[in-house]
């Protein structure tokens, strides 16, 4: 998630006084530290062929970090997610926290030797989030090649399932850089990583952010975006300091068509700038693609 600044803080003074007065233990503690939902999306956009059937188990903005999202719930996670048994598992970033009221980070290569127990036929994909970028990306990308799993960054992959393929491409991060809070600069390139398409194949593209959107084009079949974590604080009705204004609720969280376009954004795991979640519990997505074949 992006940075949050004083001006931020204030302004959702109204929502903390609601999570307040609804229970503080159940947005710092039952929310985010127990629950762990699976939010299951079945579709066929448009460039998918109905006959191709794929599950896809999406983790997003785990945050990694000690005392809120300690290696026993990297665990629990790696259960769940392999329990859903996936075809292809992926990670859209944000891999570790490193806001002011984390007590102790997690060394990166004892988180990323659980995500090396994820099971998957066609395996498991990553990109690195803007807290990646900023904070820790060389100590990050060793533990993930440690591993042995795949970080994507501006790619493309023709992946074969069933007999048949299909491209997985990886955006690098579009707020890689920090200036100030006014000045940043990505990584991302998407023409290039389009540009490695060589085939009529379908497409799933994975970035952290989904502000990409606008761009994408109807070539890819679905994008699969984090960053957001649904807001974090969700209260209907009342405006979230969280979302940049800019989005106006088209990218807060969940399923996105636009123009015949679709993007899925997961609300993620962890937490950012504030330890507290409320009314967007913990989740991992769970993507099915195309129509499994009647059985005879």
């Amino acid at each position: 998630m992006p940075l949050i600044t004083r001006r931020a803080l204030l302004a959702s003074a109204g929502a903390g006084f609601f999570v307040a007065a609804s229970g503080g233990a159940y947005a710092g503690l039952i929310e985010p530290g127990l629950m762990l939902n699976v939010t299951e999306y079945r579709l066929t956009p448009p460039g998918w062929p109905e006959d191709l059937p794929l599950s896809i188990a999406v983790i997003a903005d785990v945050h990694v970090c000690e005392p809120f999202v300690p290696m026993s719930r990297v665990k629990r996670i790696v259960e769940t997610v392999n329990a859903l048994k996936p075809d292809l598992i992926v990670h859209l970033g944000d891999h570790e926290a490193t806001y002011r009221f984390v007590s102790a980070r997690v060394p990166p290569n004892e988180w990323a030797a659980a995500y090396a127990d994820l099971s998957a036929p066609l395996g498991l994909y990553t990109i690195l989030g803007n807290h990646d970028w900023w904070h820790n990306a060389d100590t990050i990308r060793g533990a993930l090649d440690g591993a042995r799993i795949r970080i994507m960054e501006n790619e493309a992959e023709l992946i074969e399932h069933r007999g048949r393929r299909f491209w997985l491409g990886g955006l690098g991060d579009q707020l890689a850089h920090l200036f100030d809070r006014r000045r940043r600069m990505g990584e991302d390139d998407l023409p290039a990583t389009l540009a490695q398409i060589r085939t009529k194949d379908p497409m799933v593209m994975l970035v952290h952010e989904p502000d990409i959107f606008d761009e994408m084009p109807a070539r890819v079949s679905l994008t699969l975006a984090g960053h957001t974590h649904g807001g974090q604080i969700y209260v209907p009705g009342v405006p979230n300091p969280f979302i940049p204004r800019d989005y106006r609720g088209r990218f807060r969280y969940g399923h996105v068509v636009e123009e015949g376009r679709h993007m899925i954004i997961s609300g993620g795991i962890g937490m950012s700038g504030l330890p507290v979640r409320f009314g967007v519990p913990p989740e991992i997505v769970m993507v099915r693609l195309g129509n499994e074949p009647a059985v005879a």
